[in-house]
C-alpha cells in the first residue's frame, strides 16, 4: 500500500465484506472462518442481538477471552444498531460492575466462570453465557444485511483508566474505527497474505484494531490468549504468522527466548503501550533481523497518533515518529503557541480519529477534548493529551513525560485513585497513595504507601492478599511501604511529590 489511504468512510460492519472469497479471515482454535463466512456469522449474531435488544443505540457488553463472539461483536453490534462495550477479561467483579452500571449495558455476554464471580447487585442487565447466545442465534436463524449507519454514529465505548477516579468510557464512532483500520493497514502495508497474531486484549483500542485493520486489508487474524511467552512462539511457528503487535514487557520476554527457524515468517513487529528502550530495540533487531519494527504512540481518545518508520528505528530508537495517516499532531508550548524545534510542549491530536468524548461525563470531556490550537490546519475538536513531547530538527517527535499521575505498567494504564480506593475498602488501611516507579520490565511498577487503620501486623499480612482478590493482577502493587504518619502538602492533601521522591531514593538504595 503505497498510494494515499482512502478517506472514504463506510459503516464499520462492511469490513466483513472486504476479503477475497475462500481466504481465511479468523483462525480460531477449532475452526476457521473465511471472509464470506465471517460476514455470514456477523449477520447471524447481529440478528440475534437485535431480537434481544431492539432499542437502537443500546449498549451490549462482552466480558470474554478471544472467542469467536468477542471477535465478531465489534461488527455485529453496529450491524444491529447497537453500541459495543468490550470489557477487559483481566478485570474483576468490582471494575466490571462499575462499567456495566456506567454504560447502562442492556446485555452482558460472558462465560460461566466470570458470570459466577459476580455478586447480587453487580449487574442490572440480563446475563448470558456465550454458548447459549450462539444456540439462541442459530435457533432464531436469519441474517441482518450490512448496515447503512452514519459515519458519526456511536459504535463502541472503550473503558480506560484516568489519572484519577474510576475507568471512563471513550466514545468511538464508526468513522473513528473505520479510519483507524485504514490508517494502520496503510502504514503497516498489510496485505491479504498477512497473518496477524492477536495477543493483546480486544478491549484495548490497540487490540481491537488488530482485527479491524487486518480485515480491511483482507488478511487473517489468529487470536491467542497465551499463558506464557513460549505460547506465542509456538503460535508463530504453527500458523506462519507475519505480524505481532505487543507491549514492551512482552517484547522483552519474547526477545529473551530461543526462536525456531519458522520464526522467519515474521515480517512485522509493532509496539505501543509504552516506549521501547534502546537496548530492547537492539535485542529485537538482533532476534528478528528480517522483520520491520514499528514503534508507535497512541491515545485511546484518538486511537493512535504517531509511528516511527522502520527505516529510522536504528538511528532514532527513542523517537515516537510522525503523525499516522488522518492524524494531525501538534506540539503546543506553555504559551499556547506552536513549539519551536527542540522546545518541549503538549502533544495535541486533531483530525477524524479524535473520539467523541467520554460517555456521560461532560466535565472530563471538556478537560481533555478542546478546540484545536489556532495554527492547526485541520481545526475542529482536538485531544489535549497532557503528554509532554518535543520535535527534533528532522521533524521526529520524542516523548518527554506525562503531566498527570497516570501509572503505565505492563502496557496498561492504571488510575492511582482506583488502587488507593481498593486499599482503603479492605478496612485495613486508613490512607493510601499509589505511585509508579521506573521498572526495567514493566515500564513502571506500582508501589503503595499506606497507613494502617488498626492492627499494623494484621494489615501487613492481609492487604496484598485482599488486593489480589479485588483487583486485576496488573493493578496489584509490587510493594507496600508502611508509614505511621503520611506527609501532607501545604494545601492539606497527601504529599505525593514528597512520597515519590522518598520512594525513588529507597528503591535506588
Amino acid at each position: 500500500m503505497t498510494a494515499e489511504p482512502d478517506p472514504t468512510v463506510h459503516p464499520l460492519d462492511h469490513l466483513a465484506l472486504r476479503g477475497e472469497r475462500g481466504a481465511p479471515a479468523l483462525v480460531l482454535r477449532n475452526h476457521t472462518l473465511t471472509h464470506e463466512a465471517l460476514n455470514a456469522r456477523v449477520g447471524l449474531l447481529a440478528n440475534w442481538l437485535q431480537s434481544r435488544v431492539p432499542e437502537r443505540g443500546a449498549r451490549v457488553a462482552t466480558w470474554l477471552p478471544k472467542s469467536e463472539l468477542s471477535c465478531l461483536m465489534p461488527l455485529a453490534a453496529v450491524r444491529a444498531s447497537l453500541v459495543h462495550v468490550p470489557v477487559n477479561p483481566l478485570l474483576k467483579r468490582g471494575q466490571v460492575a462499575h462499567i456495566l452500571a456506567d454504560s447502562g449495558a442492556a446485555l452482558l455476554v460472558s462465560n460461566k466462570a466470570r458470570l459466577d464471580s459476580l455478586e447480587p447487585g453487580d449487574a442490572s442487565c440480563p446475563l448470558i453465557e456465550e454458548p447459549a447466545a450462539w444456540a439462541e442465534a442459530e435457533a432464531l436463524g436469519g441474517q441482518l444485511p450490512p448496515s447503512d449507519a452514519a459515519p458519526d454514529s456511536l459504535a463502541a465505548i472503550l473503558y480506560t483508566s484516568g489519572s484519577t477516579g474510576r475507568p471512563k468510557g471513550v466514545m468511538l464512532s464508526q468513522a473513528n474505527l473505520w479510519l483507524g483500520a485504514v490508517s494502520v493497514a496503510h502504514y503497516l502495508r498489510l496485505s491479504p497474505a498477512d497473518r496477524v497474531l492477536a495477543v493483546l486484549p480486544l478491549a484495548f483500542d490497540y487490540g481491537q484494531n488488530q482485527l479491524l485493520s487486518t480485515w480491511y486489508a483482507g488478511g487473517s487474524v489468529v487470536p491467542l490468549d497465551y499463558l506464557t511467552p513460549r505460547d506465542v512462539v509456538k503460535a508463530v511457528e504453527r500458523h506462519g504468522i507475519t505480524t505481532i503487535a505487543a507491549v514492551p514487557p512482552l517484547w522483552l520476554q519474547l526477545a529473551e527466548l530461543d526462536w525456531p527457524e519458522a520464526a522467519r515468517s515474521l515480517r512485522r513487529l509493532t509496539n505501543s503501550g509504552g516506549a521501547l528502550t534502546p537496548s530492547l530495540v537492539r535485542a529485537l533487531r538482533t532476534r528478528f533481523p528480517e522483520a520491520d519494527l514499528y514503534p508507535m504512540y497512541g491515545l485511546t481518545e484518538a486511537f493512535r497518533s504517531t509511528y516511527l518508520d522502520p527505516a529510522l528505528v536504528d538511528s532514532h530508537p527513542t523517537s515516537i515518529g510522525r503523525a499516522i495517516p488522518f492524524a494531525e499532531v501538534s506540539v503546543v508550548n506553555d504559551l499556547g503557541d506552536e513549539a519551536e524545534v527542540e522546545e518541549e510542549g503538549e502533544l495535541v491530536h486533531a483530525g477524524p480519529l479524535v473520539a467523541q468524548g467520554y460517555w456521560q461525563d461532560a466535565e472530563r470531556t471538556a478537560e481533555r477534548f478542546r478546540p484545536a490550537p489556532p495554527f492547526s490546519k485541520l481545526g475542529g475538536m482536538a485531544v489535549w493529551s497532557g503528554d509532554r513531547v518535543r520535535r527534533d530538527a528532522e521533524g521526529l517527535l520524542h516523548f518527554v513525560g506525562r503531566r498527570d499521575a497516570m501509572i503505565k505498567t505492563s502496557g496498561n494504564r492504571v488510575s492511582p485513585q482506583e488502587v488507593e480506593e481498593a486499599a482503603v475498602a479492605t478496612g485495613l488501611v486508613a490512607e493510601a497513595v499509589a505511585l509508579g516507579l521506573p521498572d526495567p520490565h514493566l515500564g513502571h511498577a506500582i508501589h503503595l504507601v499506606a497507613r494502617a487503620s488498626g492492627d499494623v501486623e494484621a494489615a501487613r499480612a492481609g492487604l496484598l492478599p485482599a488486593l489480589t482478590r479485588a483487583l486485576p493482577n496488573f493493578m496489584v502493587p509490587r510493594q507496600v511501604h508502611w508509614r505511621q504518619v503520611m506527609p501532607v502538602s501545604p494545601n492539606g492533601k497527601l504529599d505525593r511529590v514528597a512520597l515519590a521522591a522518598e520512594l525513588a531514593q529507597d528503591v535506588q538504595a
